[in-house]
């Protein structure tokens, strides 16, 4: 499988482009752009800008993920885990951030704060119906598979 080809801009000079830290990471890792350090109270949320936009090819989507430590260690995580960066977007990736903890955490500048994965997808041909055919489940929800 040929990799797709993404091209970056950086919209400031201090943007650092991101890269994958081991041969076999899935995600590349974001940093944040910004001019001084970033202090988000339990429960607050802000848009951390990455310096960067990205022109991916049709049929792709960027995937934007928190990234697991800081989760682990601080309850930082993605306000819309995950974010989706569209191939035809072509602003600024921003990532919405939120402390789930229960300290204040500061981000710094150019801190590692999220991962893009860039992964394929499809449109989907929908159709509108009168009925849904049958299926084993049928409309059990939450729960209704079994624990």
């Amino acid at each position: 499988m040929t990799a797709p080809r993404v091209q970056i801009r950086a919209l400031r000079p201090d943007a650092i482009v991101p890269r994958y830290q081991t041969p076999h990471s899935a995600g590349l890792d974001l940093h944040a752009a910004i001019d001084a350090p970033v202090t988000l109270a339990p429960g607050e949320r802000t848009a951390i800008g990455t310096g960067l936009a990205f022109a991916l090819p049709p049929g792709y989507e960027g995937q934007v993920r928190p990234r697991s430590g800081l989760a682990r260690d601080h309850g930082v995580t993605l306000a819309n885990a995950p974010g989706t960066l569209d191939a035809d977007y072509r602003g600024e990736l921003t990532i919405l951030i939120i402390n789930h903890g229960t300290q204040p955490v500061t981000l710094e500048p150019k801190q590692r704060i999220a991962q893009l994965v860039i992964a394929p997808f499809v449109q989907a041909e929908l159709a509108l119906v009168d009925e849904l055919p049958a299926s084993e489940r049928g409309a059990g929800g939450f729960g209704s598979t079994g624990r």
